[in-house]
């Protein structure tokens, strides 16, 4: 109950935060719209008993009581209608809005390893709509409450033993109810392959994977598995839907079994004088209320317990997000350094990734001076990549530490510590912004200042890219949107290269594998730039910068060079070292530098 109460908090809270007026006036409009149906019954009462008496003033109050109420009733429903339209557009952008900063303020990426997450998020997604509106199905509860209350009254003054006919509509609205959950755990149990049609989706619709498509003729081979797991899911949905309408029938069949009961008992009433044909007629025509007001009522349980899913999804979300920042709040934090004076130290670092038992680094003990230029060379899956995400706290360790200037990094606020790195990495985002805006988000700060763009590029040895641009730093970029320019691999990665290179003094900077869509002598020109752009960083604060590659050939510069295998530290020292040991470092120098003679 405790859980069902906070979520239904949460649903009135996003309506009021997205927008207050419109919420009450939802309530209100909500409430007009249904309790003045019955109103219209009795209005119909009176002027059938004003017929039957022949007293025209009695039925021309008949008559005047249901034009007002009809009246009402289609002044609500307008306004009722263009009321949740808007609120529905309120709440959208409040609920979009939300996730979007629950998703990118999450401190690690963690979450995108974790299976639950992915499902999670995956619900949310297919469930969208009830969070457009989440007030709505209360709105609509509550006007239904009011209106029952009038029928339960109205009938109650016609005899004691009629205000029961209600309560026969139960079991519908029970079985709308039940079948909902039923449904609704359906729907969870089927998010991954939910997950995996969207896969079959993309694989043939995304340009990322139309080569492959085509040159393997894989397409009728993804039609088929989309169509054969849909096929599974559909079965199973409809399956359910078949238990529903029996469950439900014979739930409506009870109450209109009570429902012809009242009829037939208040017709006799009126045939021995103890009712009026008007009390037949507001039997009737409340009857005929109550038969649809269980419909909608199970419409409205379905709707309610579909949003309130909906909503406790958010909400774990929330609490996750929540958790989330808990677990990386140091209890006394400690200030980040503006130098480096002794740099970094990693003790003991192990990691695993989420939800599995394999370590990925195992052991690592490192020292990285101060001021100095680290390589991270090794075999691909090696451990490279999650060493600098380590560092820039992408995860957290799963035993170890790592000591800036001798303190833990845990105990740096992960925001202040973000703050004074920066990174370019192989799997670069593809920002569709405005040119100088893909490059400004370095630094947000500066990101219209269009010499700092230039600075920044020209440190990335890459300030020749504005020429090729349509119109310069204001060229829309991505074929995504009408009349953007379409670059090439290797403009977007000098780009994001740019990016990295507007923060101009960072105590980090990492770059992993930043030139992987460039040729080798462009990537060494490139590697050349950027050892004398480290010198004027370390100068500065102490910065540390780490080149992760795959060629040997380019990081021959670096002060220090780490040769990771399997997962641990298999190698370090400078390249002249590293080639005198002729260990696993000059065997594999060897061996590419043949490839390139």
């Amino acid at each position: 109950m405790r859980e069902w109460l906070r979520t239904i908090s949460m649903m009135v809270a996003i309506s009021l935060r997205a927008d207050a007026p419109r919420s009450a006036a939802a309530v209100l409009t909500a409430v007009g719209q249904m309790a003045s149906l019955p109103f219209q019954a009795i209005g119909l009462k009176i002027l059938t008993d004003g017929v039957v008496a022949r007293d025209s003033g009695h039925a021309f109050r008949g008559v005047a009581v249901v034009l007002l109420f009809a009246l009402l009733n289609r002044l609500s429903a307008h306004a009722s209608l263009n009321i949740r339209m808007r609120l529905r557009e309120s709440t959208q952008l409040y609920v979009d809005t939300h996730i979007m900063g629950l998703t990118a303020g999450l401190p690690s990426i963690e979450h995108h390893e974790r299976p639950e997450y992915l499902d999670q998020v995956e619900l949310i997604r297919t469930e969208r709509g009830y969070l457009a509106n989440p007030f709505n199905p209360i709105s609509w509860t509550v006007a239904s409450i009011v209106q029952g209350i009038s029928i339960i009254a109205l009938l109650a003054g016609v005899h004691p033993a009629l205000a029961f006919l209600l309560l026969l509509g139960v079991p519908t609205a029970r079985a709308a109810g039940t079948g909902q959950q039923r449904l609704v755990a359906l729907v969870d149990g089927q998010s991954e392959a939910n997950r995996l049609l969207r896969h079959f989706y993309d694989l043939t619709t995304k340009p990322e994977s139309a080569k492959e498509v085509r040159v393997f003729g894989v397409a009728d081979e993804l039609l088929r598995r989309r169509r054969q797991l849909y096929d599974r899911l559909e079965r199973e949905r409809q399956g359910l839907a078949v238990r529903q309408v029996l469950s439900s029938t014979g739930a409506w069949l009870l109450f209109a079994a009570g429902y012809v009961a009242a009829i037939v008992w208040t017709a006799a009433a009126a045939r021995r004088g103890d009712a009026t044909v008007g009390d037949v007629v507001l039997v009737l025509s409340l009857g005929s209320q109550v038969d649809r007001q269980l419909t909608q009522l199970g419409e409205n349980v379905a709707w309610f317990v579909r949003t309130h899913r909906a909503v406790r999804r958010l909400r774990w979300f929330s609490d996750y997000a929540g958790r989330a920042h808990a677990a990386l709040t140091p209890a006394a934090p400690a200030q980040v350094p503006e130098r480096l004076v002794d740099g970094i130290r990693i003790e003991q670092l192990g990691f695993s990734y989420p939800g599995t038992t394999n370590s990925v680094l195992r052991n690592v003990t490192l020292h990285l001076p101060a001021g100095s230029t680290v390589a991270i060379v090794g075999e691909n899956g090696a451990g490279k990549t999650t060493l600098v995400k380590l560092l820039l706290r992408l995860y957290e360790p799963t035993s170890g530490r790592i000591l800036i200037d001798g303190v833990d990094l845990r105990d740096l606020p992960v925001e202040a510590w973000r703050l004074r790195t920066s990174a370019a990495f192989q799997d670069f985002g593809q920002l569709q912004l405005l040119a100088r805006e893909t490059v400004g988000v370095g630094d947000t700060s500066q990101s219209d200042d269009d010499p700092v763009i230039l600075a920044a590029m020209t440190r990335a040895a890459a300030p020749d890219v504005e020429l090729t641009l349509p119109d310069g730093w204001s060229t829309q970029l991505g074929r995504d949107f009408e009349g953007g320019a379409d670059l090439s691999l290797g403009q977007w990665q000098k780009l994001a290269l740019g990016r990295a290179m507007m923060r101009p003094a960072p105590l980090l900077l990492v770059l992993d594998e930043p030139t992987a869509s460039l040729d080798a002598p462009t990537e060494h020109r490139l590697f050349d730039r950027f050892h004398g752009a480290a010198s004027e960083a370390a100068q500065q604060s102490g910065a540390i910068t780490i080149l992760v590659s795959h060629r040997f050939s380019t990081v021959r510069m670096a002060d220090l060079i780490l040769v990771i295998a399997d997962g641990h530290i298999a190698e370090t020292g400078d390249h002249n070292t590293l080639i005198a040991q002729a260990g696993l470092y000059a065997e594999l120098y060897e061996l590419q530098a043949r490839s390139y003679r």
